[in-house]
């Protein structure tokens, strides 16, 4: 379906691989441009590529002034200003940022608070920039019912709409030029395309890898219809430069992320998972809306499966019932059962995570969490006491974020692009743990144990993201390796999720593969010990003679069976830790809330291998 530029609508929601090449000669003297680092091994970097400022319509509302630049300044560490009147900084600063404002009327919020533009004579303006509370909200809460039902909320002059919209997404463009640091800090060109059909979340971030792009976003309000924003990318590749898009929040998308059929209802075909893997060959595992990893209704022996889960529609809450096409393991699934059928996964995509805050602001630490949507959880009693309401959850059901990891040789958008591209990416739940994970069939077994161990990872074998063609009749060696953020808990367990295609049925399983504290897996039932690590809820500290700086093992799957196409992913958890929501009471003084965790177990997921059979 497609809506008209006229129409002010609402997706504006709260949405083989290949050794490492030689490292390059250094820069052209002439040139007089520094020399950047490059590592042809890779370095672990770290960024947000999901973050809205007050360019964003949902995030204006809600009491946000904050701009790209403030955003850009907090991802390196600087302090800026906050909607609470404190001022707030990130503990540890990031390597890259990706400011991703809604791409449906970017800047129309802010223009319409301007006296001197004509948007601000509109009668939604007048609602949109009350100081009530429940006027302000209620004209988003119109907004998100009118797009939810595919229509529209009022009607904008398309000359001063656009208008806007190119000049603020220009701002964005000149934002990113200006804080872009080869070597030292990245930032990416990006916005949120924002469909919502009846309330299911089908969003998607567009990253380009340069600064050659259009004049303005490909927005919902073109087209809210996935094979239509491939099609742009497609199209945008031929005269412009690269750019992919990001699912997120498959788990409010009603089943609808990760389809068996197109959006018209026909059957996927070669055709279409071609050109989604295309654009789409990375998706969000975990942000301030939850985790959609895995859900413990569909995933019952998965006993980590229940982790930051959310279960309702987004903008206006609607208890979602879980379905196996909102979650990323189970698309890993569905992956397999279709390429036996059309002989191309769909679903073969690597992992990220990120933010989503509405605050120009990642809030990923637990312990320093100033919420992410504006006035609804600017402060700790704000937080504690929110209730849910027709247009957002209770704050006690956000998250802290996540973090987005790569391996690349520097710091720069072209490595870092790259990198989303063959997918050697990972997601945190906002630690900066870092994971690697390769598979082979002739690794030593002293591999873990090598002090060359990533250099013959390579050599031999494939990193995440990667096919292995497997000849043999044995399993293939999988070395993973973990190491904790230093400012985080120790590691507790590294494990391996299986998934397999056995004719056309398919089966998961986990194997722990490491455990702290000089543990080993039961050999039955493939689980680490309990290591006895606590929290003490009175002040949130932590046992502390518990847990790994490090874990790596070079395992083989016990259960392998030649010609059966799997996957495999490493997912590693922490000790437990202190939930923000436990934070925010022990600085107030009461108790946690009953409604929430206490305690989370913090973790990070690497993209997956796929195992192929030679055949």
């Amino acid at each position: 379906m497609r809506i008209h530029v006229t129409a002010l609508t609402a997706t504006l929601l709260i949405g083989c691989s290949e050794a490492p090449p030689p490292a390059p000669a250094d820069t052209d003297v002439a040139s007089e441009q520094p020399i950047i680092p490059s590592d042809p091994l890779r370095q672990a970097y770290f960024g947000d590529l999901h973050l809205h400022t007050a360019l964003s319509i949902d995030a204006f509302i809600t009491g946000t002034r904050t701009m790209p630049d403030d955003a850009y300044r907090y991802a390196k560490g600087e302090e800026i200003d906050h909607i609470s009147g404190q001022k707030i900084r990130l503990a540890t600063p990031l390597d890259f940022l990706a400011v991703t404002d809604h791409g449906e009327m970017i800047g129309v919020a802010a223009a319409m608070a301007d006296p001197n533009s004509p948007l601000s004579k509109l009668e939604l303006a007048k609602r949109i920039t009350s100081t009530d509370y429940e006027t302000s909200h209620g004209a988003f809460r119109d907004i998100v019912a009118a797009a939810a039902a595919g229509g529209a909320s009022g009607v904008v002059d398309p000359n001063h709409a656009v208008g806007v919209v190119r000049s603020a997404w220009q701002r964005i463009v000149d934002a990113a030029e200006a804080h872009n640091d080869p070597g030292h800090f990245t930032t990416f060109v990006a916005y949120e395309w924002t469909s919502l059909p009846n309330l299911a979340n089908l969003h998607r971030n567009v990253v380009f890898r340069g600064i050659n792009v259009p004049a303005a976003p490909f927005s919902a309000v073109e087209s809210n219809v996935p094979e239509d924003l491939w099609a742009f990318l497609d199209s945008w590749r031929t005269k412009g430069d690269d750019a992919i898009a990001i699912p997120h929040n498959s788990n409010a998308s009603k089943g609808l992320m990760f389809p068996l059929v197109k959006t018209n209802g026909e059957p996927i075909d070669s055709a279409y998972a071609t050109q989604r893997m295309r654009n789409e060959p990375i998706v969000e595992i975990s942000q301030f809306k939850g985790t959609s990893e895995v859900h413990p209704a569909l995933t019952p022996n998965d006993e980590f499966a229940d982790f930051e889960i959310w279960n309702t529609t987004v903008g206006a809450p609607q208890v979602i019932e879980p379905d196996h096409g909102g979650y990323v393991r189970d698309a890993y699934k569905r992956g397999l059962e279709l390429e036996a059928k059309i002989g191309v996964n769909p679903y073969q995509f690597g992992i990220v995570a990120a933010s989503d805050s509405h605050n120009s602001s990642t809030a990923v630490e637990e312990n320093n969490f100033t919420g992410g949507h504006g006035n609804a959880d600017m402060t700790a009693e704000v937080r504690l006491n929110s209730k849910p309401s027709t247009l957002v959850a209770s704050s006690l059901a956000f998250s802290a974020a996540g973090l987005t990891g790569v391996w690349a040789e520097s710091n720069t958008r072209e490595s870092i692009f790259d990198a989303f591209r063959r997918k050697e990416t990972f997601g945190t739940s906002g630690p900066q743990i870092r994971v690697r994970f390769f598979a082979g069939a002739n690794y030593g077994d002293d591999l873990a144990t090598r002090a060359d161990a990533v250099a013959m990872a390579y050599a031999g074998g494939v990193p995440m993201g990667g096919d292995f063609i497997h000849r043999g009749e044995a399993s293939p060696k999988f070395y993973a390796w973990a190491s904790r953020d230093a400012a985080s808990a120790g590691l507790q367990r590294l494990q391996i999720v299986k998934g397999w295609l056995d004719g056309e049925t398919t089966h998961e399983r986990i194997y722990d593969v490491a455990c702290s504290d000089g543990a080993h897996p039961d050999t039955e039932t493939h689980r680490c010990p309990d290591n006895g690590a606590t929290v003490d809820l009175a002040t949130c500290t932590p046992t502390a003679d518990r847990g790994a700086a490090e874990l790596a093992a070079l395992w083989s799957d016990p259960a392998y069976a030649a010609g059966e196409p799997a996957f495999y992913y490493v997912r590693v958890l922490e000790n437990p830790t202190c939930r923000w929501s436990t934070w925010d009471a022990v600085r107030t003084g009461v108790a946690p809330p009953e409604r929430v965790a206490a305690t989370i177990q913090e973790r990070a997921w690497s993209s997956p291998i796929w195992v192929q059979p030679a055949s």
